[in-house]
C-alpha cells in the first residue's frame, strides 16, 4: 500500500506572511518539515505543495520534491487535494508546512488505523494542551472526542467550558494540523462544498463532521508547535536546540 506525504505551504500569511522561509537555526522552516517527514520509514514519497515559486526554489535547492498548485485554494486540505490526484497513492498524509517539529514516529501512529480497520477512512493527531495560555488562544484550534476516539468537534475557542474547575489534567486537547486519508476519502473531501461551520471557525476538518464522517483522533504524545507567529518562531527555535530529531538531520 502506497503512502504519501505531501506538505501543503504557501507565504500568504495574514499573521506571519513568508514564514515557510523563516530560519530555524540555518534552515527554513519548511526544510525543517521535509526533512523530518522524509526520516518517517513507512512514506514512499513526500511532497511539497505550494503556490510559490520562492518555496519551488528552496525546496529544489535542497533535492527535494515539490509541485506547483493553484493560488485560488481557500484551505490547506484543498490544496494537498489537488496533488494527490495528480500521483498514484493509497493513503495521503497531510503535514502543515509550519510544523518544524512534526515527529515522524507520530505519522506511523496517524496511519495505523487506516492500515487495520477498513471502515476508517479519516485520522488526525491530537495532542494534550500543556500550557494554559493556549486553551484560550484563538491560533490554537482545540478538539473534543467521544469516549470511542471519534472527534465531536474543532474550535478555537476554549473547549469543553472553562466555566467550572475541573481537575483532570488532560480534559484540553488541540488538533495538530497533520491527518491522514484513504485517497477515495480524500476525493469525498473535496466533493463536499465548504460547510457552515467551517467557514465560521476557520476549521477545514469541520467539513467532514458536518457531513456526518467519522474522523479518529490518534494521539501524539510529544509537543509540537505550530507556527503562527514570530513569538511560534523563538519558541519553536529554543525548543529546536534540545530535540534529538533535528541531529539526525541537520
Amino acid at each position: 500500500m502506497s503512502i504519501v506525504a505531501i506538505i501543503p505551504a504557501r507565504m500568504a500569511s495574514s499573521r506571519f506572511p513568508g514564514k515557510p522561509l523563516a530560519t530555524i537555526l540555518g534552515l527554513s522552516m519548511i526544510e525543517h518539515v521535509r526533512r523530518r517527514v522524509a526520516l518517517c520509514e513507512i512514506l514512499d514519497d513526500v511532497i511539497v505543495a505550494t503556490c510559490d515559486k520562492d518555496i519551488l526554489n528552496e525546496v529544489e535547492g535542497f533535492g527535494g520534491k515539490v509541485m506547483m498548485s493553484s493560488d485560488a485554494h481557500e484551505t490547506c486540505i484543498d490544496r494537498v487535494g489537488e496533488i494527490a490526484m495528480k500521483i498514484q497513492a493509497d493513503i495521503i498524509i497531510n503535514i502543515q508546512g509550519d510544523m518544524p517539529l512534526v515527529d515522524p514516529n507520530s505519522l506511523k501512529e496517524l496511519v495505523k488505523p487506516l492500515l487495520q480497520d477498513k471502515k476508517i477512512n479519516y485520522t488526525d493527531l491530537m495532542t494534550p494542551i500543556i500550557d494554559n495560555k493556549d486553551i484560550n488562544d484563538l491560533n490554537v484550534v482545540k478538539v473534543v472526542s467521544s469516549l470511542s476516539g471519534n472527534a465531536l468537534y474543532y474550535t478555537r475557542e476554549a473547549i469543553p467550558s472553562v466555566f467550572k474547575k475541573n481537575n483532570h489534567r488532560e480534559i484540553y486537547f488541540k488538533q495538530l494540523g497533520i491527518n491522514a486519508f484513504r485517497k477515495k476519502s480524500l476525493i469525498k473531501f473535496l466533493s463536499l462544498k465548504r460547510s457552515p461551520l467551517e467557514k465560521t471557525e476557520s476549521i477545514d476538518m469541520l467539513r467532514l463532521l458536518e457531513n456526518d464522517l467519522n474522523v479518529k483522533m490518534i494521539r501524539a504524545n510529544l509537543p509540537s508547535v505550530g507556527v503562527d507567529t514570530k513569538e511560534d518562531l523563538e519558541i519553536a527555535t529554543k525548543l529546536m536546540k534540545q530535540d534529538a530529531t533535528f541531529f539526525k538531520y541537520r
